[in-house]
């Protein structure tokens, strides 16, 4: 079962995945996939956002006689996945706050 995945969260998925180490599209989507139910219809266009914002950039290498488009993160990338890993570490808690009976209004 998945839970819905905001667009943030699905950045910072990413972002996580490509800072491990440089990947191609098919690479990230089958990791992010263990946590979200994403199609590559979606992974690309997000991709593409990304590398517009300087996030990401992408090189192209040989595999098997064909050209691999793979992502690699920018340090603007490293900076904006830092911010997304806060939001998420104090959302996280919110969320397990109240699922353990701390918070209540």
């Amino acid at each position: 079962m998945y839970y819905p995945v905001s667009s943030l969260l699905m950045e910072c998925l990413i972002l996580s995945v490509v800072k491990q180490n440089d990947s191609y599209g098919y690479e990230i989507s089958q990791t992010v996939k263990l946590a979200a139910n994403i199609k590559e219809s979606t992974l690309y266009p997000i991709l593409r956002k990304l590398e517009q914002a300087g996030f990401l950039t992408t090189y192209n290498q040989e595999f098997q006689g064909r050209n691999r488009k793979y992502y690699s993160i920018t340090e603007a990338g490293q900076e904006k996945l830092t911010s997304l890993k806060e939001e998420w570490q104090c959302y996280k808690d919110t969320i397990d706050s109240i699922i353990e009976g701390r918070l209540r209004k």
